[in-house]
């Protein structure tokens, strides 16, 4: 006789849970710490925390969470329809992006399809493509990067979605906007073209490309935002997803009704109409990332030039260098299994907390060297 667990589907059986970064909280448990003098740059937070207009409209929303929330999002969307120019019938809704990306999975796979993603790409893609019975195709990575051309002849028959996160995490890398354009002409309009744009607000304005305007030529593409990075919202999870309205109609026949809480919604609106906080947001993570890659290029290392707001660093024994940067108190986020078993993912912070992590770096590093 089985049991329940063994009962459970092969491929849920078979793959390992999403592992998130190390909780500030945490650390201080393990290693008898003051939580205050931890530095988490483990998780691509934005380091000015939320905006003050978010947390006014946070704080008002308050007093109804009695109340179930809006299930369709109405105010929400139509904030979102106003500040990217679309209809409200293209918006879905999530508990964050994952919740989408999850969502795009469930609505377009199903056992005996595929889906293509490439190699160093973020961990939810074959976690969702897997969970559902689906087939992962993983193509290989070009400089650590989406090989676009290599995706497209990745696809097959059977294939029914692409991911692309642009830029991509962990590793940072970048796909021109160009590169991206002639990729969705050559994909089939059977395939669903997911492209994961969670980090688009730190890109260079020499980088920026119009997504959104594609949807009008592209009625397969799925354009996915957050309010966790650029917008300061990781802990209320709040993301959506841009489609043509039939996609986006599909996703929502499956969506929970109240995936973002009230709370969550007040804020993501005051959000998109604080341009001056995301303007901040930008300019802090552009200087911390000159700081961090000067500050790690002067200690002899390699880094992956990063479009995003963290940056992959090569150390080495990464697994043993992260533990040491644990006791120092100092959170950053190993990378291997992302195949990358020498990096380490370090976020950007205040200033200080990444003179920190360097100072830190420094004490593990220098001393590994003087021992070769």
């Amino acid at each position: 006789m089985i049991d329940a667990c063994e009962a459970a589907p092969s491929w849920i059986r078979e793959f390992a849970p999403y592992v998130p970064g190390k909780p500030s909280s945490e650390l201080a448990r393990e290693m008898g710490l003051p939580e205050s003098g931890i530095v988490k740059l483990a998780s691509n937070e934005n380091p000015l925390g939320p905006s003050t207009r978010a947390l006014v409209a946070m704080a008002a929303a308050l007093p109804d969470i009695a109340r179930y929330p809006d299930a369709n999002g109405f105010e929400l969307k139509r904030a979102i329809a106003r500040r990217f120019g679309v209809a409200t019938d293209q918006i879905v809704i999530g508990n964050g992006s994952n919740d989408v990306l999850e969502l795009a999975a469930r609505t377009f796979l199903s056992p005996g399809t595929s889906a293509v993603y490439s190699k160093h790409a973020f961990a939810v893609y074959p976690l969702s493509v897997m969970a559902i019975g689906a087939k992962g195709i993983e193509t290989p990575a070009r400089d650590f990067g989406h090989d676009v051309d290599a995706m497209a002849a990745a696809i097959r028959d059977d294939t029914r979605v692409v991911f692309i996160a642009n830029p991509n995490n962990p590793t940072g890398t970048f796909v021109r906007g160009e590169a991206l354009a002639s990729f969705l002409h050559k994909v089939p309009r059977r395939v669903v073209v997911v492209l994961d744009e969670a980090y688009t607000e730190y890109l260079p304005d020499a980088q920026r490309y119009d997504s959104i305007a594609w949807l009008r030529d592209h009625p397969n593409l799925v354009v996915t935002r957050t309010f966790s990075k650029a917008f300061g919202l990781a802990g209320m999870r709040v993301g959506f997803a841009l489609a043509h309205p039939d996609l986006a109609d599909l996703m929502n026949r499956i969506r929970q009704p109240f995936n973002v809480n009230t709370v969550a919604q007040a804020g993501a609106i005051a959000c998109l109409e604080d341009e001056e906080y995301v303007a901040r947001s930008r300019a802090l993570n552009d200087d911390g990332m000159r700081q961090i890659s000067v500050g790690v290029e002067r200690l002899g290392l390699e880094h992956i030039p990063s479009y995003g707001n963290f940056l992959c660093v090569r150390v080495g024994a990464a697994a043993n260098v992260y533990r040491q940067l644990l006791e120092r108190g100092v959170i950053v986020r190993p990378v291997g299994g992302y195949a990358m078993p020498e990096w380490l993912r370090v976020s950007i912070g205040l200033p200080a907390e990444n003179e920190r992590f360097l100072g830190a770096l420094a004490d593990v590093i220098v001393p590994a060297a003087l021992h070769r």
